[in-house]
């Protein structure tokens, strides 16, 4: 799994279930929670707790995709294939992995 390219921008992530009237109070809640995930997120990096980056990194994944925001799901399973993929990780790799995905998570909107 290679890391993808991507451009930091200010541009919304809208869920690909926003048009659907039984999804928007589950996105709502999801997006809400958005802001203690990137802080978790953060909180691990910091501490270089690698092992609980990468089950929030994991949890992120599934969860995102249900949500309609594959973009977010794609990076967080990123971040958990280079936490998983050899016994010592490429910190410098992880670094940039943890701000995609903080990046991606804090664009997430309901509508």
């Amino acid at each position: 799994m290679s890391t993808p390219i991507h451009t930091q921008t200010n541009t919304p992530i809208l869920s690909t279930y926003a048009s659907d009237p039984d999804m928007l109070d589950l996105i709502q809640l999801f997006v809400e929670e958005i802001p203690d995930r990137v802080r978790t997120i953060q909180d691990f990096w910091e501490r270089k707790d690698l092992a609980e980056l990468k089950r929030i990194a994991h949890q992120i994944k599934g969860a995102s995709g249900g949500y309609g925001f594959p973009s977010v799901g794609d990076a967080a399973g990123v971040l958990e294939h280079q936490l998983t993929s050899t016994p010592t990780p490429d910190l410098s790799a992880v670094s940039r992995q943890v701000a995609e995905l903080i990046d991606l998570c804090a664009r997430v909107r309901v509508a």
